[in-house]
């Protein structure tokens, strides 16, 4: 069993030292904790998750989501790759799956969100996470607010489009959308990168928003900052989203990639039909 303490959450976002990884660091939740999930049910616990299914595309991503085992399940053991249980998002290659808005996807691939399930305002939103090699994979850890896009505020807590030394992090709202100035990369320290397990979070205050990765702080946005560009959207409720993309926009702004899939190469195409399209998330934490 998952370690899962009521008491302070202090050691796990605030204690790290050079000789730690994220790997050592367990979760403890406190008194104030809002929603919290280890996934050590048999499967997706749909009290808490949405999944998102073949009417959703957006930013031209070479998949379509598909509400399915095949995409969105839980695995213990050997298959949880060092965690004792674990959400699997899995890419995989169906040719000519669908046809949606006129495009052909060959690919399927899982997204899961907690919108009307659990919407928070301000507090700490935290994913422990283990993510594949390959350039074009696209996942993501995220908020949203539940109202129009971008009016409403998006919280980019974690976001890899395959160059396995850094994820981006990025906040988009009003006058600051899409190209976003609010943006940052991170760069692992030597030795580490996306494929170990690492713990991406953010604390959103009423005055600032503060990511973090293995409780490093790596960038601080405060709301002046913001509004220097345009209107604040962070004191509304937001929901989180995982997901699972495979190319499009930001991956091809990344790699320059054209063929045989925008933002896809066909090194990838094959790591996704060798099965190696897989995203692993230990637990997902909200405290107030």
């Amino acid at each position: 069993m998952k370690h899962f303490f009521l008491k302070s959450f202090l050691l796990f976002v605030f204690i790290f030292s050079g000789s730690s990884h994220a790997q050592d660091i367990s979760v403890e939740t406190a008194t104030d904790t809002l929603f919290f999930d280890d996934f050590s049910q048999s499967s997706l616990d749909r009290e808490k998750w949405n999944v998102v299914g073949t009417d959703f595309w957006v930013n031209n991503e070479q998949q379509i989501y598909v509400d399915s085992t095949a995409t969105v399940f839980t695995v213990k053991g050997d298959d949880a790759q060092g965690a004792e249980s674990a959400l699997m998002l899995k890419a995989h290659y169906s040719p000519d799956y669908i046809t949606y808005r006129g495009n052909d996807f060959d690919f399927i691939s899982g997204r899961i969100n907690t919108r009307d399930k659990v919407m928070f305002t301000y507090g700490t939103a935290s994913a422990r996470m283990k993510l594949p090699a390959g350039s074009g994979f696209w996942p993501a850890f995220w908020a949203l607010g539940g109202g129009d896009w971008p009016d409403t505020g998006e919280i980019d807590i974690m976001e890899y489009v395959g160059e396995t030394d850094w994820i981006g992090v990025a906040l988009h709202g009003p006058e600051y959308s899409g190209e976003t100035p609010l943006v940052n990369k991170y760069f692992f320290p030597e030795g580490e990168d996306v494929t170990d397990w690492h713990v991406y979070s953010v604390d959103w205050t009423k005055d600032g928003i503060y990511f973090k990765v293995d409780g490093r702080l790596i960038y601080r946005v405060t709301k002046p900052m913001v509004e220097h560009y345009g209107e604040w959207a962070f004191d509304n409720p937001k929901y989180l989203i995982l997901n699972l993309a495979l190319g499009g926009a930001y991956p091809y702004k990344t790699n320059g990639v054209e063929k045989p899939y925008n933002g896809l190469p066909e090194s990838t195409v094959q790591l996704i039909k060798e099965g190696k399209a897989e995203v692993l998330i230990d637990w997902v934490l909200i405290r107030n």
